[in-house]
């Protein structure tokens, strides 16, 4: 398969590696941002408005993070290398990435609560717990983004997902539709990014992905918004 490696370019003479890398993924982030601003326009409408906010502000920061330190600026933040298979650095994005799917799943299980029984919404609320420290304990422990990979599959396609089918199929509910875009979208650009399918060097699988995200991001803000309103 052939990889592209893209080029570091000098910014008002500032090294900036990956730079389209980075601007994507900040474009992921601005996204999120203006969602979480957008949501919190609309008064506190229950904890499923509360989850949302968090995915959006969690994910904001992540994909921040993760474009500046994890691609465009890694080089300048040193570490002793003790054989680390990837710089530790990239754990803070990584991690606050696993929380914020972590949101989106306690906020699907907060849609499904009124058609679920009570002990199986509290089933699913306990499990998501468990699920995040195990993955973040994991992740920590080896630094291999793989397990943040597989977090975020088994969180959208299987909890977010599900949960969404479930209620489409009990209520019609247009906001359960359009997460199931969302989910969609998310789906493609991780086999874009799974499969390294790129362009050329100045539009990698990286960049494809991100910005797959960036359109699947504002339609999880659109879901999030008629989900609201169908919830209250």
């Amino acid at each position: 398969m052939l990889q592209f490696i893209q080029p570091s370019v000098e910014i008002f003479g500032i090294r900036v590696d990956e730079p389209v890398t980075t601007l994507t993924d900040l474009f992921v982030s601005a996204v999120c941002f203006y969602a979480f601003i957008r949501l919190g326009r609309i008064p506190l409408k229950g904890k499923m408005h509360l989850y949302l906010r968090i995915y959006f502000i969690s994910m904001a920061f992540a994909t921040a993070i993760g474009g500046l330190v994890g691609h465009g600026f890694l080089y300048a933040f040193k570490y002793n290398n003790f054989n680390l298979p990837v710089s530790p650095w990239k754990l803070p994005g990584w991690l606050t990435s696993m929380i914020s799917i972590a949101m989106i799943e306690r906020a699907s299980i907060e849609y499904a609560r009124k058609l679920i029984k009570p002990k199986l919404a509290r089933f699913f609320a306990w499990l998501n717990i468990i699920e995040l420290l195990t993955f973040m304990t994991i992740t920590f422990s080896t630094l291999n983004f793989f397990f943040v990979e597989v977090h975020t599959t088994y969180g959208l396609l299987i909890v977010v997902a599900s949960f969404n089918i479930f209620i489409y199929i009990r209520t019609k509910n247009e906001g359960s539709k359009l997460y199931l875009f969302a989910v969609g979208i998310a789906a493609l650009s991780a086999l874009v990014f799974m499969n390294e399918w790129g362009i050329s060097k100045w539009f990698t699988h990286f960049d494809i992905s991100h910005t797959l995200m960036t359109f699947g991001a504002y339609l999880f803000y659109r879901a999030s918004l008629k989900a609201i309103e169908e919830h209250d």
